[in-house]
């Protein structure tokens, strides 16, 4: 039959010759990016191939893939590091709502074309102008216009400044969310609703930075703008309680005691409490 018909091999004075038949069922579709990529191993490529083939919801653990191929854990593991460093692989710490804690794996079969989108990526207008409304045609019986509601408040322009330096000291947080100039200019207006809904600049900072990717960050401009849209919170009814809310304040660091090794925070590293020599004042007041 014709359409069983096996294409004839081209006609090269050397090297690879192909004979090609079309898959009609049971076929993954990869790009030449990955198949012909420089910098990843050939087990890299093929468990890419094989990750990209499975469903939804299939196990990729280090431990199920080492019983699927010979290669043993240690190479399967370097193999998922060499995806994950160039964006074919992800992997997230999720808390369910049992309060579990999962890690939960995302492939991405084109890498390049979503790091182009998201270079690409633009927030929506959080104040779009009013559109005119266009005049009806004199009618004897006009039907009453739809409410369009209130129109949203601009920003303060000293809310808006401190949008951008919370931005720009993320990167103090994470340096993975280190961001240019012009990408803090662009998100400071979404940020600085989050500011005018009433949250202190803490509370921000830690929605943005909770629970990030545990790999390399390749677009924080476009991570951080999916945060800002996606989990703005609601504006509460009472616009005083906001304002009312107690002043930030600065969280220290986690410190290590040099003698008991006990956790505690301190701008400084050093003693803790307990193991610190008491002050000339607390000595006197315990005499």
């Amino acid at each position: 039959m014709a359409d069983q018909q096996l294409s004839a091999p081209a006609r090269v004075p050397s090297g690879i010759r192909h004979v090609n038949h079309d898959h009609r069922r049971g076929y993954v579709k990869i790009g030449n990016h990955l198949a012909q990529h420089r910098r990843l191993s050939m087990t890299a490529i093929g468990l890419a191939t094989h990750i990209q083939s499975l469903p939804a919801g299939s196990k990729v653990t280090i431990k199920a893939l080492a019983e699927r191929f010979p290669e043993g854990e240690v190479r399967i593991a370097a193999a998922l590091r060499e995806l994950e460093q160039y964006g074919y692989l992800a992997r997230f710490q999720e808390r369910l709502p049992t309060g579990h804690v999962v890690t939960s794996t995302v492939s991405y079969n084109n890498p390049p074309a979503m790091a182009e989108a998201a270079r690409g990526l633009r927030l929506p207008p959080t104040r779009p102008e009013p559109k005119p409304t266009p005049q009806p045609d004199a009618d004897p019986d006009p039907e009453p216009e739809a409410d369009p509601g209130p129109e949203p408040e601009p920003v303060a322009p000293e809310v808006e400044l401190q949008a951008r330096e919370l931005l720009a000291r993320l990167r103090l947080r994470d340096p993975r969310l280190t961001l240019s100039t012009r990408d803090t200019v662009r998100l400071a207006p979404a940020a600085a609703v989050w500011l005018e809904r009433g949250l202190s600049p803490s509370a921000v900072t830690a929605a943005l930075t909770r629970s990030l990717p545990t790999t390399a960050i390749h677009s924080p401009a476009a991570l951080l703008a999916h945060r800002l849209r996606e989990l703005l919170p609601p504006r509460l009814a009472d616009p005083w309680e906001a304002r009312s809310a107690p002043p930030d304040h600065t969280v220290h660091p986690l410190r290590t005691c040099d003698d008991c090794d006990r956790a505690f925070r301190s701008p400084t590293p050093g003693l803790c409490r307990d193991c610190a020599p008491p002050t000339a004042g607390a000595a006197t007041a315990a005499a």
